[in-house]
């Protein structure tokens, strides 16, 4: 069975990128750091990191040096299933530490430009709950939302 693995464009940040990121996440490791072999266009120098292969909970990363021509954007992002406030908060303060941003419902995009979803279960309970009032309730809560604030969400669907 034919795996997928998310290859990631850095400009010369991909080494870092793979250390924050399984610095953050408890079930994460660096699999793999290969160097450039000789001259490549993007500025690969011989000796230089290439590309770092990386797993997050068993799903393997491979993040590449390969100059500015592209930049990741919110087209593309990661979902965190988390369960509860603590875990939400982790991977938020994490993730938007040192130059990362904030965004919607969320939504933030992390010091290199990577985009994660930062999701407690109880958000995806709720807005997915078979009572479509309290749903709606607790989508519009999230809406209003940088980082999802899970007793908020929770008072909203109870009609609080």
């Amino acid at each position: 069975m034919p795996k997928i693995t998310p290859f990631l464009w850095f400009d010369n940040q991909a080494e870092d990128a793979a250390k924050l990121y399984v610095s953050v996440f408890p079930n994460a490791r660096i699999l793999d750091v290969a160097y450039y072999p000789g001259e490549a266009p993007g500025g690969g120098k011989p000796g230089k990191v290439m590309t770092v292969v990386f797993e997050i909970d068993g799903q393997k990363i491979t993040a590449l040096n390969a100059g500015p021509a592209f930049k990741l954007d919110e087209a593309f992002s990661f979902v965190i299933d988390c369960d509860g406030q603590d875990e939400v908060d982790h991977y938020w303060n994490a993730l938007t530490a040192d130059g990362g941003q904030e965004s919607q419902c969320g939504w933030l995009k992390d010091r290199y430009g990577l985009s994660w979803q930062v999701t407690p279960r109880q958000l995806i309970e709720a807005t997915t709950s078979p009572d479509r009032e309290a749903a709606g309730r607790a989508f519009q809560a999230m809406m209003g939302m940088k980082k999802i604030d899970v007793a908020a969400i929770q008072a909203a669907f109870a009609g609080k």
